[in-house]
Formats: structure tokens, C-alpha cells, sequence
């Protein structure tokens, strides 16, 4: 049984949940601000597995390095497949930043349920993933950050 330690967040709005790291992930984390010499924010795995980095705002450049050198370093040390996503106080943003590479139309918010609009069928597929395995990990992240009830492409 892994040991679990309590590491709080401290994030920009009173809406944050406290989020708890085994020593793992707090290895994870110390390796990652070490080699990038960056601000981490969170670091998790989803439920394919790849680990996410979360960097603090204005901090994506400097920890993915100069041709990826940084992010495929720390794929070479860890043998995981990594994700580097910059975080935003904007839910819009922020979701703009975890889909990315693929662009969307537009993000709306209904009260507490985001509308993705995707420009083809093509994007909207690779959004939802498949049996929405994609569209649950985007949705989880999201809700460690933000108050969302759920996240729906069109």
C-alpha cells in the first residue's frame, strides 16, 4: 500500500480542492521543477495512463524547452508518455490549452455544463475519443480546477 501525503494546492480562487499526492507523483513533481526549472501547479496521471504536468501560467515554453528537449527528456527518464498543459484562470482557456493541438470552434458556458463546438466531425471524434474515453479525462481534469457539472461537444 502506498503511502499517501496530504499536499495542498494553493490556487488563485477558493474553488480548489485539496488534492492529495502518494510519494510518487511528489517524485514526479521534483524531477519535473528540477530538470524544466519551472513552476508546477499539478501533476496526475488520467485514465490512459500518460502523466499530465500542469505549469503555472506564462511557464509552457520554458518547461516543454527549446524543440521539446525538456518534455522528451522526461519521457526518456520516466518511460511514461507526458503531458505539459499551462493552466488559466479561464475555464475557456484552459480547456483551449488541454485540447491543444486540435483547434475548436468556440467554448461556451451554460451555467455549469461547457458546449465545445468542433470546425469538423473529424476534431469532434478525436475530442470525444473513443467510447468518450477522451471526453471523461478532459472532463475530470477540468473539474479539479473549475465547477463544472459536464463538458459536451457539438
Amino acid at each position: 500500500m502506498q503511502k499517501t501525503i496530504p499536499y495542498f494546492c494553493i490556487g488563485l480562487d477558493e474553488r480548489m480542492k485539496k488534492i492529495k499526492y502518494d510519494i510518487d507523483l511528489m517524485k514526479y513533481m521534483s524531477l519535473f521543477e528540477s530538470l524544466t526549472r519551472t513552476k508546477l501547479k499539478d501533476c496526475f496521471f488520467d485514465n490512459n495512463g500518460q502523466l499530465i504536468f500542469v505549469v503555472e501560467e506564462n511557464q509552457i515554453a520554458k518547461a516543454i524547452g527549446k524543440g521539446g528537449a525538456n518534455a522528451k527528456k522526461m519521457e526518456n527518464v520516466l518511460k511514461k508518455r507526458i503531458k505539459i498543459v499551462e493552466f488559466n484562470p479561464d475555464v475557456k482557456q484552459f480547456i483551449r490549452n488541454l485540447v491543444y493541438p486540435l483547434n475548436v470552434v468556440d467554448i461556451n458556458s451554460k451555467g455549469d455544463v461547457i458546449i465545445i463546438t468542433g470546425p469538423d466531425t473529424k476534431t469532434k471524434g478525436l475530442l470525444i475519443g473513443r467510447n468518450s474515453r477522451n471526453l471523461d479525462n478532459l472532463s475530470d481534469t477540468v473539474k479539479r480546477y473549475f465547477e463544472v457539472s459536464s463538458i459536451n461537444v457539438v
